[in-house]
């Protein structure tokens, strides 16, 4: 993988989801998601001057939920108004413990935090979109506001909250990257075969997202 040098004036640092809730011992746990937090620190302390995070932010008895849904089970697949939705166990409760951002996180450079899935019917992957594709979440204006280009993703999960926000930034005009290391995946298995984390790369390959690794990224001199 090539190195690539920060621009502090239109680069940004996207931390998606860093939550508790997503952490080993959480409500929706993520294997080693814990993981990312010192890697996150580091980045945002020795590599970029600027970053957001995303927060997923639910009201008790939300659409995605199973609970929700008699006789649904976690990771059961239907369809709600706005199409397919991954049933998931209740996490990230407004309020909650694990719905903070991880008290391990720097929060220095977080200048923007945005809350997603707080609509009661509508879930929420993408920093961008909630899950209806049509509703949005502000961030691309914000963004584009500042003149920022090109965003770099780290955070939970590779396959899902990362792989919508990456892909949604390519479509929106940003260069989009994902920074490998610094995320860590649900990989569910799929019916087709192959798993989620897979897929999601193959998918945003295709889209024009790009990968690296936190050791490829150096921070610009100039």
């Amino acid at each position: 993988m090539a190195k690539i040098a920060v621009n502090q004036a239109t680069d940004i640092l996207g931390l998606i989801d860093i939550q508790p809730t997503f952490m080993p011992g959480g409500e929706l746990a993520v294997p080693d998601g814990e993981a990312v937090v010192a890697l996150v620190n580091h980045l945002m302390q020795e590599r970029f001057d600027h970053a957001f995070a995303t927060q997923d932010w639910h009201p008790r008895g939300h659409s995605s939920f199973a609970s929700s849904h008699p006789g649904r089970r976690p990771f059961e697949a239907i369809d709600l108004a706005y199409g397919a939705q991954t049933l998931w166990p209740d996490h990230a409760l407004q309020t909650s413990a694990g719905a903070q951002l991880h008290p391990g996180l720097d929060s220095t450079t977080i200048e923007l935090v945005i809350r997603k899935g707080y609509r009661p019917a509508i879930d929420s992957y993408s920093a961008f979109f909630e899950n209806d594709r049509k509703t949005t979440t502000g961030l691309a204006a914000l963004l584009a506001a500042r003149d920022i280009r090109r965003i770099f993703f780290a955070g939970l999960a590779t396959d899902f909250c990362v792989a919508y926000s990456a892909e949604d930034a390519v479509a929106l005009g940003f260069e989009s990257y994902v920074i490998l290391d610094a995320c860590r995946g649900i990989g569910m298995q799929l019916a087709g075969g192959g798993n989620s984390i897979d897929a999601a790369r193959a998918r945003l390959e295709g889209k024009g997202v790009g990968f690296v690794l936190s050791s490829d990224i150096r921070r610009d001199q100039l």
